[in-house]
């Protein structure tokens, strides 16, 4: 996957314009308002964690936990780098909602004929040469695209030029790495994101579950990715129901 597509986000270079949230928006046909967490309207926002300014997106894993736990083959990793979505596939289940261990997709509780939602990393802008809608609109490339290669080697050319920097990638390791990736001056932990396990999910969970002899041998390993999901599935339980108590009220 030489030519995998892959983002940078630069948190310090963010100015909290909002221009890659409203471009997103405008792209797939949302209303403008600006929603402060990811939403079957909203693919990306941009938070405010005190002086920073962090957007949040699909992380695109290199090997989705979400298309993995998919029973229909509904969400898949394409060879081009994002990760999309197949509505015709879909069978309601929202095990991918589990899966992911980045919260990112959402579900559309109030429609008759409801789906999973999610960023697709503008995939058809991109078989076509275009960036994705998001980075073109950064006034201050605090988003830039390219193959993934290209945009590791920019992070680690700023990370070991500039003193600044925490010293990772973020989105190099987690969860098996990813194809977006973070850059800060500030630790990650203390912006929000989640400590994702290094290995693929998928890897964890589909050995714990079929390799009897395995398990006992990497017993640690595995076991954390078990607990990571049912952490991840008590969570969306929560969320949902949370959810859908907030949309009745409304």
């Amino acid at each position: 996957m030489a030519n995998t597509k892959a983002i940078l986000i630069d948190i310090t270079k963010c100015i909290g314009c909002r221009n890659c949230e409203q471009a997103c928006k405008q792209i797939h046909g949302f209303p403008p308002e600006t929603e402060a967490k990811l939403s079957t309207m909203a693919f990306t926002v941009v938070e405010e964690r005190g002086d920073r300014f962090v957007r949040r997106m699909c992380m695109h894993c290199q090997d989705p936990a979400c298309a993995s736990a998919c029973l229909v083959g509904a969400l898949q990793k394409t060879a081009n780098g994002p990760v999309i979505y197949d509505a015709s596939k879909c069978i309601g289940c929202r095990y991918c909602l589990v899966a992911c261990p980045f919260n990112v997709p959402k579900y559309e509780w109030t429609k008759l004929v409801p789906y999973v939602k999610k960023c697709d990393m503008c995939a058809a802008r991109q078989a076509q040469g275009q960036p994705p809608a998001c980075v073109e609109a950064c006034p201050v490339q605090a988003s830039i695209s390219g193959t993934r290669e290209e945009i590791l080697d920019e992070a680690e050319r700023r990370i070991l030029g500039d003193s600044k920097y925490v010293r990772h990638i973020y989105g190099s390791e987690e969860a098996g790495g990813t194809s977006v990736f973070f850059i800060s001056d500030v630790p990650f932990e203390k912006l929000g994101f989640v400590a994702a396990p290094k290995q693929p999910m998928p890897v964890l969970t589909a050995s714990a579950l079929s390799d009897g002899p395995t398990v006992i041998l990497v017993g640690g390993a595995l076991l954390s990715g078990v607990y990571w999901i049912t952490q991840r599935r008590a969570e969306v339980a929560l969320a949902e129901a949370r959810e859908k108590s907030e949309k009745e009220r409304s």
